[in-house]
């Protein structure tokens, strides 16, 4: 379903303007596309063709790509720093060929509160944000899901420290900052936002089990002008497993397109998990037919080949 212009072509540098994310004429763009599995778990989805068929066959106009933090092997634990940087440099080089934005996502999950590698962070932010300043089509998103104790008041503090390095090196870049629990919580981001422009806010819901509660959190916070971005969701539980709950799906997509809100699909990948886009027994990491796509990963190809690119 490509276009004659790529994404990027199409819509150049994107910024926030209201609740909306929007092009350099000033029209609404909503991005829309997989986020990777662990970058360190899964890097040949990484691949050239694999972000083509996606941009090709799946309608999608971006790529979040996961870098998780502190996980076996994560960047912040005992990961091969160089290691993850490079296939994250893949990632942004790939997306960029093929005119596509893409999300550098600081996948803060077990640490809870983002604070706990806050001086890595910064120096990450700093490195990358100096490496792709020229990058129009990157995003960083800087903190995952803070939970537990990761307060919305940790969360300012932390994005107080982080923002500012990127916008030392890419002033302006669009910003995406993860709310409390699990980044369920924009409501509180609503009541006390940031003090930064071209900010956006995270959201992620699995449909199976975030019904109608966490849709007003987002009710609410969009009433009250807070832009926000669905970063991460799935038709399935929270865990990533689990039945896939079309009716709830339904809802939340209907509550996505009246407010426009960018949208990207967890993951890609071929485990057991319901939320894996490509069944177990699928190797392939490029050309893919339906037959080989799970219940989430054909839900994900219909909704997103509604959307324009």
């Amino acid at each position: 379903m490509k276009t004659d212009l790529t994404p990027f072509e199409k819509h150049g540098r994107l910024c926030v303007k209201g609740t909306d994310l929007v092009d350099v004429k000033g029209n609404l763009v909503r991005l829309h596309g997989p986020s990777t599995f662990g970058l360190m778990w899964a890097p040949e989805y990484v691949n050239f063709e694999c972000f083509k068929d996606m941009r090709d066959d799946f309608n999608s106009n971006a790529i979040r790509l996961a870098m998780y933090t502190v996980e076996w092997g994560g960047y912040c634990s005992n990961g091969d720093k160089e290691k993850i940087r490079q296939i994250v440099d893949d990632g942004v080089r790939y997306a960029t060929e093929l005119g596509m934005y893409v999300i550098i996502d600081w996948h803060v999950l077990h640490e809870e509160d983002p604070l706990v590698y806050a001086d890595e962070a910064e120096r990450f932010f700093d490195l990358v944000s100096k490496k792709y300043a020229d990058h129009e089509n990157v995003i960083y998103e800087i903190c995952n899901e803070p939970n537990n104790s990761g307060t919305w008041d940790k969360v300012t503090e932390y994005a107080n420290r982080i923002i500012p390095v990127i916008r030392k090196n890419a002033p302006e870049a669009v910003i995406v900052v993860g709310t409390p629990v699990w980044s369920q919580n924009v409501d509180e981001a609503a009541d006390k936002p940031l003090a930064f422009d071209n900010i956006m806010y995270s959201m992620h819901f699995y449909a199976a089990e975030h019904h109608t509660y966490i849709r007003n959190k987002l009710v609410y916070a969009h009433e009250k002008g807070l832009p926000v971005m669905i970063s991460e969701c799935n038709i399935t539980m929270a865990c990533g497993d689990g039945v896939c709950d079309y009716e709830q799906a339904d809802k939340w997509m209907s509550l996505m397109d009246e407010y426009g809100l960018s949208v990207f699909v967890w993951s890609l990948k071929n485990n057991a998990h319901s939320s894996s886009l490509f069944k177990e027994s699928c190797s392939k990491t490029s050309g893919w037919s339906d037959d080989e796509l799970t219940e989430a990963g054909l839900w994900m190809k219909k909704y997103y080949l509604e959307l324009e690119q």
